[in-house]
C-alpha cells in the first residue's frame, strides 16, 4: 500500500516543536516513520511549476518531460488519462481576487462548481470562444479541455501551486499566450454579472470568474499507471499551507484514528510532502520489522 500525505513535512523551524505532538497524537505514523528508510527529493516550485504532491504523482507515473517542458506539463495527460495522443491542455474554472500581492487564485476544489453552472458559463462564453479560435470542451464540471488551432509551447504552472503562491508570479507572459490572455479578459467580463455568479454570491460562494491554463504534454510521455493501492490523505494540507499548526495537530490525530491505526499491522510505503520537498519511505517487511527503529526526528526536523 502507498499512503501519500501532503503537508506532512513542516518546515524545519517548526518541525522540532511539532515532533512530540506527532509521536503522541499519531503513534502508528511515528512507528512507520521509524521503520522506513527515507529518500528525500527536492522539488522547488521554480523548477517544477507544480506542487510537491503533483511532482511525486508525475514521477510515479513515469512522466518524461520534453526538452523544453517543465514537469508540470504532465498534469494534462495525468488528469485526462483517456485522452488522445495530442497535447493535453486543460483549463480549470477558478475564482481570482485582488490580494496584497496582486491577485490570488481559489482553485476549483474549493468552489463546489456544479455541472449546470459549468454548462451555463460555457454557453455564455460560446461566442467569445468561437471568435478566439481556441476550442474549449467540457471534461468535468470544473475542468475544460483546451484545443489550440496551431501547436503552441507555453510554460504554465499548476492551479494548485498558484493557489498557494501569487497569480502574478505565474501569469503566462509569453507572446504565444496572447490569444489566451485576450480570451480570459473577455470571459471575465462576460461572467462578472452572470446569473450563475449572482446565485453563487447569494449563497455565500465565491464567483467563478476565470480559467487557469495548464498541462500541454502528451499521453505517451507517461510510462506507467499509478499504483492501484495508492491512497492520498489530504487532511493536513490546508493547515500546513496556512501554518495553522493547532489545526494540523488535530487533523493528524484524526488521521491516526481514521487511517493509520486501522492499518497498524501493515507495512505501507509512505510519501510525505512539504513546501518544496518530498520524502518517500519504504517500510521494512518481514523480519526486518523486528530491527530497532530509526530516530525519524533526525530527518523529519533536518534543515
Amino acid at each position: 500500500m502507498h499512503i501519500v500525505i501532503p503537508g506532512a513535512l513542516p518546515e524545519p523551524e517548526v518541525a522540532a516543536e511539532l515532533a512530540p505532538h506527532l509521536a503522541q497524537r499519531a503513534p502508528t505514523l511515528a512507528r512507520w516513520l521509524g521503520l522506513g528508510t527515507p529518500r528525500t527529493a527536492a522539488c522547488p516550485a521554480s523548477d517544477a511549476w507544480c506542487t510537491p504532491l503533483e511532482h511525486w504523482l508525475l514521477r510515479a507515473s513515469g512522466f518524461t518531460p520534453a526538452q523544453d517542458e517543465h514537469i508540470s506539463a504532465g498534469l494534462g495527460p495525468l488528469r485526462l488519462p483517456g485522452a488522445d495522443d495530442e497535447p493535453v491542455w486543460l483549463a480549470e474554472l477558478i475564482h481570482m481576487a485582488p490580494s496584497r500581492d496582486g491577485a490570488a487564485l481559489l482553485p476549483a476544489d474549493t468552489l463546489a462548481i456544479t455541472a449546470e453552472q459549468s454548462a451555463a458559463l460555457m454557453e455564455a462564453a460560446r461566442e467569445l470562444i468561437a471568435d478566439s479560435g481556441i476550442g474549449l470542451t467540457p471534461d468535468t464540471p470544473d475542468t475544460w479541455r483546451v484545443h489550440w488551432p496551431e501547436p503552441v509551447r507555453l510554460a504554465c504552472a499548476s492551479p494548485a501551486l498558484v493557489a498557494v503562491s501569487a497569480v502574478n508570479d505565474w501569469w503566462p507572459q509569453d507572446p504565444a499566450a496572447r490569444p489566451w490572455r485576450r480570451l480570459i479578459n473577455g470571459l471575465q467580463m462576460a461572467w462578472y454579472d452572470h446569473p450563475v455568479n449572482q446565485q453563487r454570491q447569494s449563497q455565500g460562494l465565491a464567483p467563478v470568474n476565470s480559467l487557469w491554463l495548464y498541462g500541454g504534454a502528451r499521453r505517451r510521455q507517461l510510462s506507467r499507471p499509478l499504483p492501484d493501492d495508492l491512497r492520498i490523505e489530504t487532511a493536513l494540507q490546508a493547515h500546513a499551507a496556512a501554518q495553522d499548526w493547532g489545526g494540523w495537530i488535530e487533523a493528524l490525530a484524526d488521521l491516526e484514528r481514521r487511517c493509520f491505526a486501522p492499518l497498524a499491522g501493515a507495512a505501507p510505503t509512505l510519501v510525505l510532502t512539504g513546501r518544496e520537498r518530498t520524502v518517500e519511505l519504504d517500510a521494512r517487511g518481514g523480519w526486518l520489522r523486528r530491527l530497532r527503529p530509526h530516530d525519524w526526528r533526525r530527518w523529519w526536523c533536518a534543515r
